[in-house]
């Protein structure tokens, strides 16, 4: 079994289940997992687990994210992009300099309303399905962050847009909600991930790259593996005697790592044997002078 992450571009048309059900034919293996949905019409960016490395998908979805988007001032629809039925036009009557004002406004913390045309559950079932059905139910405002907004170009009624955001973020609702606030309405009509926490568009092949690496035995090239998400946390190699406690998941003490180092509480450390084959993240757990498994990563399990 393959474990690691490769980076896929999903084009326009999939559904990120689509690719993880089309990665399981490649790879030929069930345990794949995604890493945040992207919608059909998007295209870009979307990490992909494999084997035990499915146990990052919850936190590579934290990441940060980032897009390049286009909006179209002047249009309303149900889904707030251009897949949806048109619900209103109006004139824009905006300038550049309004625009970028109206962008702005948005940056930092934003209480966003979430679509209708979304998998959000309320009461048991998912707004969309309740969309289809022509009912629309009152959905609570979630903080979203946005980090950076940059406005690319202004072909009024065209505005391309490069945006830096928390998880949660819609930013179809972020087109919607410039739109309103400028007074004409606004939806996007153009969608592409350029970046999930440190996996970017340059690293990204197709479905059909990644078929044409299996074709030609090289698909494990295609795919990095689970501690190359952990670069950023110190190192630590438990000594040859106490394997066996990493291996069952156990926590360890100071002095059964070759290098006896103690860390601050709470903070990620990565953990090899003697091998350098990756274990698992584990933090300092001071009231019992012990590194405890945060998450674990065993080839078996």
């Amino acid at each position: 079994m393959i474990s690691g992450i490769t980076v896929i571009y999903k084009e326009a048309g999939f559904t990120s289940h689509d690719v993880v059900a089309k990665m399981r034919g490649i790879c030929g293996q069930k345990k794949i997992g995604h890493t945040g949905t992207l919608d059909p019409m998007a295209t870009g960016v979307l990490p992909v687990c494999l084997g035990s490395a499915t146990k990052l998908c919850d936190m590579l979805a934290d990441r940060d994210k980032e897009y390049a988007a286009e909006l179209l001032l002047g249009v309303e629809t149900d889904t707030q992009d251009a897949t949806g039925q048109v619900l209103a036009e109006r004139p824009v009557e905006v300038t550049e300099t309004q625009i970028r004002r109206a962008a702005a406004f948005f940056v930092g913390d934003y209480d966003q309303i979430p679509p209708m045309y979304s998998a959000l559950k309320v009461n048991g079932r998912k707004l969309y399905e309740l969309a289809r059905a022509r009912k629309e139910v009152e959905r609570k405002a979630r903080p979203v962050v946005i980090k950076e907004l940059e406005i690319l170009e202004c072909a009024i009624p065209v505005v391309r847009f490069r945006v830096v955001c928390s998880k949660g973020t819609y930013i179809r609702t972020l087109c919607a909600d410039i739109g309103e606030k400028l007074g004409c309405g606004g939806t996007m009509r153009k969608l592409e991930r350029t970046r999930v926490g440190g996996f970017c568009l340059e690293s990204a092949r197709t479905l059909g790259e990644m078929q044409q690496l299996k074709d030609e035995n090289r698909l494990q090239g295609a795919v990095l593996p689970v501690d190359s998400v952990f670069t950023d946390c110190p190192v630590l190699h438990v000594q040859g005697d106490y394997c066996r406690l990493v291996d069952n998941g156990n926590a360890f003490l100071a002095d059964q790592t070759q290098e006896q180092e103690i860390y601050a509480p709470g903070r990620w450390i990565r953990v090899y044997r003697p091998d350098e084959s990756f274990v698992g993240i584990y933090a300092w757990e001071p009231e019992r002078e012990r590194y405890k498994p945060v998450k674990m990563f065993l080839e078996n399990d």
